[in-house]
């Protein structure tokens, strides 16, 4: 019975490796960054959000340009002052209309207006600072989108290297695999001829067991890491990724500059900035007068849609709000404390780039230094298991020994392997930190 589970599960294992190959898509890394750019949903997002700021900047147009209504009203009254100015204004007026008994009790008459009105701003200083600000919020929303736009595309150069590292993983166990079946093999004919004991057989078989759940693992990681891919490229097809290129180390690159304030998004951060700074003003120059024309022509008649009499109407106005409860005040301390917080969230947020740079580049040489030691280990592993292996052919070797020397080599393979992809990694979110 155990047999049967043991022949089942292996089978098993083959199937999800076979589904697995038959459904890989070879991608390089410049594919994956082309259709992110084109088809992620967070760009996507980030595109309405500046379309928003854009909208918001042209409604600050009103500022310049009139404001024109035309409306067309009817009415029907016996009210003795509306009955004598529709007349008026309708052209239709005589003598007979001022006798007083008319006057007092007139007879039903009708009125239908036709009216044109303009407003035209001509000074108003609040506005004029508004419309600076939301041009400033605008400029800032188009930064931190090109600036998300950039770290999609650290994120996708990081997914890439994480499937990068998992098939190197794959990769390891893979041979771990192989080389257990091989030693499989040794111990099943020490044993017959009486080197070993039932209990090596087990721990082999063990052994076998434990390397195959970690080659699902593995296989199970790639997957994970697929779907992200998919994800990023807004892409719904169930498809498993495999990268053209293998994981190898890159040029190590350390600058001594600090973060650049012409980055996209210290740069946003700086036009938030103005645009609060801005915003305060605008509040301040509430508190001076307006000047504003306004002009309208109408149409009247006592029958729809004619105008046989008309006239225009054409002024300015000066208005100034000296006191309105003190709302004025309030808007204008919450606008310089916002003011106030944006200046120091700048200042902060520079720092902390700052300080995240000078952690990255002790990574970078960390990795570098690691990377010696690392390949070291991997071939003193390479070798003990070697040596290990030619002994246990003889008879020489303990099967424990050559158990745990097995598991260290592929623990040493997976940690170099890990340590190029934290040194890669390290480098490309350098050269995301120093984008200018």
């Amino acid at each position: 019975m155990k047999t049967k589970r043991f022949i089942w599960g292996f089978t098993l294992l083959l199937f999800n490796v076979s589904s697995l190959i038959s459904q890989e898509i070879l991608i390089s890394q410049k594919e994956v960054l082309k259709k992110v750019s084109e088809q992620n949903i967070s760009l996507k997002i980030s595109e309405q959000d500046y379309k928003k700021a854009k909208a918001d900047f042209n409604h600050t147009k009103s500022v310049f340009l009139p404001s024109i209504t035309v409306s067309h009203t009817g009415f029907s009254t016996t009210n003795p002052l509306m009955v004598f100015g529709s007349k008026l204004n309708q052209e239709i007026l005589t003598s007979a209309d001022f006798n007083p008994t008319l006057l007092n009790n007139p007879k039903k008459t009708q009125n239908f207006t036709t009216k044109i009105e303009i407003q035209q701003p001509l000074i108003n200083l609040d506005g004029f600072y508004q419309r600076k600000a939301a041009k400033f919020k605008m400029l800032a929303t188009s930064l931190k989108s090109e600036r998300k736009s950039e770290y999609l595309s650290f994120e996708v150069k990081k997914t890439y290297m994480q499937l990068q590292l998992a098939y190197k993983g794959v990769g390891v166990f893979e041979k771990a695999l192989e080389t257990a079946k091989s030693n499989k093999q040794i111990a099943e004919n020490n044993f017959k001829h009486g080197y070993l004991q039932q209990i090596d057989i087990l721990n082999v078989n063990v052994r076998i067991t434990e390397v195959k759940s970690q080659l699902q693992a593995a296989m199970s990681n790639v997957k994970n890491i697929s779907n992200y891919l998919s994800f990023m490229m807004n892409d719904n097809s169930n498809v498993f990724y495999k990268p053209k290129d293998s994981l190898t180390l890159t040029t190590t690159i350390i600058g001594t500059n600090n973060i650049s304030e012409s980055r996209s998004d210290i740069k946003a951060m700086r036009l938030v900035y103005d645009a609060y700074k801005t915003m305060n003003k605008a509040d301040k120059m509430s508190f001076l007068p307006r000047l504003n024309a306004f002009g309208s022509y109408e149409l009247h008649d006592n029958n729809l849609f004619r105008g046989n009499a008309n006239g225009y109407l054409i002024g300015a106005q000066l208005t100034w709000n000296l006191f309105d409860g003190f709302k004025r005040f309030g808007k204008t301390q919450k606008s310089k404390a916002a003011f106030d917080k944006a200046k120091l969230e700048y200042k902060q947020y520079v720092s902390k780039s700052n300080l995240e740079l000078n952690r990255t580049k002790r990574q970078l040489l960390e990795a570098k230094d690691k990377l010696h030691l690392k390949s070291l280990e991997v071939q003193q592993s390479k070798e003990s298991l070697r040596i290990r292996r030619n002994r246990f052919k003889e008879g020489l070797e303990k099967t424990s020994d050559l158990l745990i020397a097995e598991t260290k080599y592929a623990q040493k393979q997976l940690e170099y392997y890990q340590t190029i992809f934290e040194h890669n990694l390290a480098q490309a979110y350098l050269e995301f930190l120093t984008k200018e």
